[in-house]
């Protein structure tokens, strides 16, 4: 019978073969195979799967016409050969087992095989490529009709093909080796299935999760073809290949070959992948196309899967920590990682798993500071799961901690997120303590230090002598005792003898036993004679003794043994004790030792405690040190760094770490960030720690969230409650089962029917207040409980919890909330507002430090909640005036000025005349209490009344509107945009007389004479005025801040005292005065900015104060203003900028941040920096170079664009010109250098050659341009080299020989102007330019006065109407006679609109050559 052999090529078939060679002889053609595949189904219905052998010429056939068949085709022969390779797969084993199975037969059913499983193999590799291809053909259209069909036909081959796979399984599974000769199945056999299965993994899809089925049958295929049909080179080789050109198949590389190493036993399969890998050199790594990340992720995967296989191999991997690929190095970490946490823990390994262990933690902890930081990132993450999986040694706990937080300083983003992790995961997964606080550890570690000196010093006392054998001191001893021995057994002469015997005498014992004992005392001494001698005459005293019995016969060797007997006790293999024998030295040595052992026993327990205690006070100050950097991530631009410090910081709150509280305060503000992933970051970590509580009750919940909420508010600033608010009114208004037994228990605790402190009462109605911004009813229904509690008899004891309680109340009002509708208000007699008009004048005349605040909150919420406040209010500053003027009457007349003001005039008609003197705080706080009367009042006109105007006219005119009938309404329907406009116009009109009624009041009626109000503004002028009279600090800052709020009332009071109020700011002594006129200033500026405007100047003045809380307010102050648009950009910036240099490091971060602000509008930098470097480089200011540097630096990083640097450096080129010192040349070479240089901006600097190459001998401008040359050859292309090198070697040239030396005669005429002739003699100079033409006046123009050229020449706007004759404002002191004017001189005062206005270059060298 003939032979098939599986063809290389499928066209191989139709050639003539060898000898008994299958050749195909009948090609089907396209039109005929339906009715041959027909005929194929007929006969393996009749005549099984052997029927191939007869029909492979039409299967043959279908792979021959593969392009041009139809699909079904395809299909039905697809099924037909499944059939029969199923049917192969149950007919065979019958056939296997059968030893007498003919050659003939077996090589039947060998052919069968082969046909069938090369025809199934290449018929399916054709089909996935049709699938494929069809698949790219149509993904565009998957709308289209056409498209869908072509899905469903993609769709029944994903499913068509799990079962080619199946059935390629169940046969080769099969022993059908023994179907070929000798059991060697050929290796184009073994070829076609793998190919097979290795073009169906190049599928891109292989990897989705519908994909797994499919997956799995296809590694198990060659699972088999590996174990059973020596595969395993052939796979290794191959998996390499597709590491090499798919990327995308790492993931299922490595779980097959995790699968063929356990499931199959084919272990040395990763061995032989992990060679190929090892031996790929870096340079082959390094090219395009290596697969290296594909090798990065297949070692990665594989070794989560197979860790403990990798082991044996893992050396040859180690190589690649030493080359040149990040992802190779990052791989073999990855792998020594997954190798100590599955197979090097625990406490069993033996000492070479312990070496393998160490030597791989040392790998790891070298590649921390890898050059790479996606190594420095991959390694922490290492760590990060070595120390989850709590596989890290206790020992190596310290060290990695100290260079995790070292790793927090790395350049890399991703590197400090790692490390964020990584020390996270430290503590908590630490083995030490739930609670890590180096100073809770401090006191029991001193403690227990001391117990363990105690122990040391005691067991030092006790320490026994060392027990030496018994056995082994007689062996040391015994040669010198028989030479003892024997000589003592010689003969002796007469007198030696009776010697001996007087000796002997003196020497026995009372009996026997003490007899052995002397003896064995005298051999420990090494009084070996005194215990021979002895011994010799114990037989003859004590016959009867058993001791000596032995000594019948006197030889050295009896005597021997009866001292051994006596020395170290009877032999081992003697059962009995001998009671009778003296206790030897090892004896001794266990009866004594018995209480040693429990006290070493102890020694060694203290040991081990006092170590615990150190090591956890090491890892907790570590931790803390890390908290101190971790915190200051908290504001850093990168969200996901910021993410992982806000987890870090609810990390070690949990587990009590020092100062972990100070981030998660630090993080509040961060709810109010603009990027929502921070802020739910921040919100859940706060609910995570605070509104999470455990407990078994839900009064237990309830207690636990007061008492952390309480703690984290006690001595929280009012920014940290303001957060906090965002954060609770969200759990209050979440609808949580605890709402209301927390405000029961929050109640109970404000109200004192639990016991707690007056800090916990404060925060207790605080966190009702943000309660009551959610639900109004929580503080409502309470009302008269909170004003019996806190504003009652017992106010003036506690002003601060009667503060806190205010600020409670407030948030039910209006203002909080957007209420529709009436506006809500309690009525004017109110319990609320008799107790808080009362509280306010009672603490009037007291001196308690906290009146101020509450007095401030009670206002404004008495104008806030109130009918008619302003009644109220003034009923209450009536009371306050009259208990001061009760004040004045009982004090009579006032002697001193230290702790009262003294109203003594010094004018003439005043003298001889004493006034009664008022407590100076008293006024001061009556002074306070009618300006923020002043103030709120204002705002009530303004807010509460306007809006109420509003809703009163909406409310009319929507009566109107439905008192009209259907017939208007048609008619407006007609008219509709006319009327729409109209109503517009209405709307806007309505608004607008609104508005002047309301600034109608505020000018005619607020002050009039008739209101209380007018009667203090010539006292607070007076206080103000007078500062050597009133020289008390807080009436001065009353008096000032009280005039500030006044002049907030309308512009003409504002403007008949703003130079008064810029009076004080300047010439006050008082930094807190100073400050405060800044905050109101700038408040003033806001509300009439044209009368404020030619003041500016003033304002920027404060920037250099003496006084760094002066400089901040101002700074602070001055960046709202000027980021709102309220104040114009101008050149007195230069004094933001010299705060960049500040010495106060948070003034310097303002000035940075007012920068970097600033550069976010459009060119405004740009703008500014010509005029900001000619301020700071004026001779005058005398700033030194380097902080000059410093400021620009920081300056020109905000630019960027091409065009501005293009423009600056013109700019910068013509300030030479008009330069007058060497240091002004210097200062414009240096920001010149500081420029981002481009190849334009070299262009212009060269085309602004005139402009500087006369300075160009000074050092100082040579060597910043030379800079420029520098930073452009770097990576310039070669035309821009060759132009840098040429502008370089001009500049040399010019700074070396000179300019006049360097230029050609040529380039003297060409610069020379007409109608000049050459001068031999002249210097070189800066040309200057042209004179101006002078030009007069147009008609109807005034004549420019001759102090308009005058930068320092103003004039105040003149009012737009007439004020009343005023009196003078004057300075007193009472150390000189001669009062000082507060008024400023006429010079001292603005006079132009513009504070701050270069003159024009124009202006400037018209009057250079008038």
């Amino acid at each position: 019978m003939w032979d098939f052999l599986v063809p290389v090529c499928v066209s191989d078939l139709v050639k003539t073969g060898g000898i008994n060679q299958y050749v195909v002889q009948d090609v089907v053609s396209p039109k005929q195979l339906p009715s041959h595949l027909n005929g194929f189904k007929a006969a393996l219905r009749s005549q099984g799967p052997l029927c191939i052998l007869e029909h492979f010429d039409t299967c043959y056939s279908v792979l021959k016409h593969c392009h041009t068949v139809d699909l079904n085709v395809k299909e039905d022969t697809l099924e037909l050969l499944i059939q029969v390779v199923s049917g192969l797969s149950v007919s065979l084993p019958a056939l296997l087992l059968n030893a007498s199975l003919s050659a003939p037969d077996r090589k039947e059913q060998l052919n069968a095989v082969k046909m069938s499983v090369f025809l199934l193999c290449k018929l399916a590799e054709i089909i996935e490529s049709d699938s494929y291809r069809q698949s790219i053909v149509t993904a565009p259209s998957k709308g289209s009709k056409k498209g869908k069909a072509a899905g469903e036909g993609l769709l029944q081959w994903d499913s068509e093909r799990e079962t080619v796979l199946q059935a390629l399984i169940q046969l080769l599974q099969l022993d059908i080796r023994s179907l070929w000769s000798l059991s060697l199945v050929e290796e184009e056999f073994i070829s076609c299935v793998t190919c097979c299965c290795y073009k169906l993994l190049e599928n891109p899809t292989i990897n989705h999760v519908k994909s797994k089925s499919t997956r799995d049958a296809i590694i198990h295929l060659l699972g088999v073809q590996v174990k059973k049909y020596n595969h395993l080179l052939g796979a290794s080789v191959k998996v390499i290949q597709l590491l090499q050109h798919l990327e995308q198949l790492s993931s299922v590389c490595a779980q097959a070959v995790a699968v063929w190493s356990t499931e199959y036993g084919v272990k040395a399969i990763v061995g032989e992948v992990m060679r190929e890998i090892g031996q790929k050199s870096s340079e082959e790594l390094a090219r395009e196309g290596s697969g290296v990340k594909a090798f990065s992720s297949f070692l990665s995967e594989l070794a989560t899967l197979v860790p403990d296989i990798m082991i044996p191999n893992i050396s040859v991997l180690l190589t690649h920590l030493e080359g040149e690929s990040p992802s190779m190095r990052v791989a073999v970490c990855e792998v020594l990682g997954e190798v100590l946490v599955k197979v090097l823990s625990g406490d069993g390994l033996d000492e070479s798993g312990k070496a393998d262990r160490d030597r791989f933690m040392d790998t790891l902890q070298e590649h921390l500071h890898d050059v790479h930081s996606h190594v420095r990132s991959r390694v922490l993450q290492v760590y990060t799961r070595i120390v989850n999986s709590k596989a890290l040694p206790l020992n190596r706990y310290s060290e990695v901690m100290g260079l995790t937080v070292g790793r927090l300083m790395d350049k890399s983003v991703n590197v400090v997120k790692s490390a964020i992790q990584l020390l996270a995961a430290f503590i908590a997964h630490n083995p030490y303590s739930c609670k890590l606080s180096s100073a809770d550890l401090k006191t029991p570690l001193e403690k227990e230090t001391a117990r363990l000196r105690e122990l040391r010093e005691k067991l030092q006392a006790n320490a026994p002598v060392a027990v030496i054998k018994a056995s082994e001191l007689w062996a040391a001893m015994e040669p010198e005792l028989l030479l003892t021995v024997r000589a003592e057994l010689e003969p002796t002469s007469d007198g030696e003898r009776e010697q001996r015997q007087e000796e002997e005498a003196e020497e026995e014992g009372a009996d026997d036993h003490a007899t052995a004992v002397q003896i064995a005392q005298f051999l420990r001494v090494n009084k070996y004679r005194n215990a021979v001698r002895l011994c010799v005459r114990a037989h003859s005293l004590y016959p009867e003794s058993e001791l000596f019995s032995s000594l019948t016969s006197l030889t050295p060797e009896t005597v021997m043994d009866t001292l051994a007997l006596l020395f170290k006790g009877p032999d081992q293999d003697v059962s009995e004790n001998r009671e009778d024998l003296p206790l030897t030295p090892q004896k001794e040595g266990v009866e004594g030792g018995g209480k040693d052992g429990v006290e070493d026993s102890e020694l060694k327990k203290q040991e081990m405690l006092v170590q615990y205690l150190r090591d956890t006070e090491s890892f907790a100050l570590q931790v803390e040190a890390a908290i101190a950097v971790i915190n200051s991530m908290l504001y850093w631009k990168t969200t996901s760094v910021v993410q992982e410090a806000v987890q870090f910081c609810v990390t070690v709150c949990e587990f009590s770490v020092a100062n972990s509280l100070t981030g998660v305060r630090k993080m509040l503000p961060l709810v109010w960030s603009t990027d929502a992933t921070i802020k739910d970051a921040v919100v859940q970590a706060y609910r995570r720690l605070y509104l999470n509580p455990q407990g078994d009750s839900t009064r237990a919940k309830a207690q636990t969230l007061v008492d952390s909420l309480s703690e984290l508010m006690v001595d929280a600033s009012l920014g940290t409650i303001q957060c906090l608010e965002e954060i609770v009114q969200e759990f209050f208004g979440g609808g949580s089962s605890l709402q209301s037994t927390v405000v029961q228990v929050l109640w109970e605790r404000f109200t004192g029917k639990r016991e707690t402190s007056s800090l916990h009462r404060r925060a207790a109605v605080l966190l009702l207040g943000m309660a009551a911004r959610a639900e109004r009813e929580v503080v409502l229904s309470n009302l008269d409980t909170l004003c019996s509690v806190a504003l009652a008899e017992k106010v003036t004891e506690d002003f601060l919890l009667a503060r806190d309680s205010v600020i409670t109340v407030c948030n039910i009002t209006d203002h909080v909330r957007q209420a529709k509708g009436a506006p809500f208000r309690l009525p004017q007699d109110h319990q609320l507002f008799t107790c808080l008009t009362r509280a306010i004048a009672e603490g009037v005349v007291m001196e308690d430090p906290h009146w101020q605040s509450f007095m401030e909150q009670a206002v404004r919420l008495i104008y806030f909640l109130a009918e008619s406040p302003d009644q109220i209010c003034s009923c209450l500053l009536q009371r306050c005036s009259r208990l001061l003027l009760d004040q004045i009457a009982e004090g009579g007349v006032m002697s001193t000025n230290k702790d009262v003001g003294q109203a003594e005039s010094q004018d003439p008609e005043d003298q001889g005349e004493q006034v009664p003197a008022v407590s100076c705080l008293s006024l001061a706080q009556l002074l306070s209490l009618c300006g923020c009367v002043a103030f709120w009042q204002v705002s009530h006109l303004e807010r509460s009344v306007s809006s109420e105007l509003r809703r009163r006219r909406g409310e009319t005119e929507e009566r109107e509107e439905k008192a009209k009938g259907p017939s208007s309404k048609a008619k407006l329907a007609a008219n509709e945009s006319s009327v729409e406009e109209e109503l517009g116009l209405m709307g806007a009109s309505a608004d607008d007389t609104e508005a002047e009624l309301i600034r109608k009041i505020c000018e005619t009626e607020l002050l009039a004479d008739e209101n209380l109000l007018c009667s203090f503004l010539p006292l607070l002028v007076r206080v103000c005025s007078s500062p050597g009279r009133y020289s008390h600090p807080q009436l001065t800052a009353a008096a000032c801040l009280a005039l500030s709020q006044f002049m907030m009332i309308s512009p003409s009071v504002c403007e008949e005292h703003i130079r008064l109020l810029f009076t004080v700011l300047e010439r006050s002594s008082l930094p807190i005065v100073r400050a405060n006129a800044i905050i109101a200033l700038g408040d003033l500026t806001v509300r009439f900015p044209n009368i404020l405007e030619p003041w500016t100047q003033n304002l920027y003045t404060r920037l250099s104060d003496e006084n760094p809380s002066v400089r901040q307010t101002a700074v602070t102050v001055l960046t709202q203003l000027v980021l709102k648009d309220v104040l114009k950009v101008k050149g007195h910036v230069s004094e933001v900028a010299v705060l960049l240099i500040d010495p106060q490091t948070h003034i310097a971060n303002l000035a940075l941040n007012f920068f970097n602000e600033l550069a976010s509008k459009d060119n405004a930098i740009y703008n500014l920096l010509p005029d900001i470097i000619s301020r700071l480089s004026d001779p005058e200011r005398g700033m030194n170079e380097q902080d000059f540097y410093t400021i620009m630096k920081q300056l020109f990083s905000y630019i960027t664009k091409e065009r501005q640097t293009e423009s600056l450096v013109e700019k910068l080129c013509q300030r030479f010109r008009t330069a007058k010192t060497e240091r002004q040349w210097c200062d414009l070479a240096v920001s010149l250098s500081l420029l981002s240089m481009c190849e334009r901006g070299l262009k212009r600097l060269q085309e602004c050659w005139e402009c500087y190459s006369d300075k160009l001998t000074e050092t100082g401008v040579y060597q910043p341009l030379l800079s420029i040359t520098a930073k452009l050859r770097r990576g310039a292309k070669p035309q821009l080299k060759a132009q840098v090198e040429e502008f370089e070697k001009r500049l040399t040239a010019v700074h070396t020989r000179g300019l006049e030396n360097v230029e050609s005669p040529e380039m003297e005429e060409e610069n020379r102007p007409e109608g000049t002739g050459p001068s031999q003699n002249t210097p070189p100079h800066t040309p200057l330019p042209n004179k101006a033409r002078v030009s007069r006046p147009r008609r109807g123009q005034a004549k420019p006065s001759v102090s308009s050229h005058r930068d320092d020449s103003f004039v105040t706007p003149k009012p737009t109407r007439k004020s009343s004759k005023k009196p003078v404002v004057t300075f007193s002191s009472d150390e000189e006679e001669e009062e000082e004017d507060a008024v400023m001189a006429e010079s001292e005062t603005p006079k132009v609109t513009t504070p701050i206005s270069r003159t024009s270059r124009r202006a400037r060298l018209r009057s250079l050559f008038s």
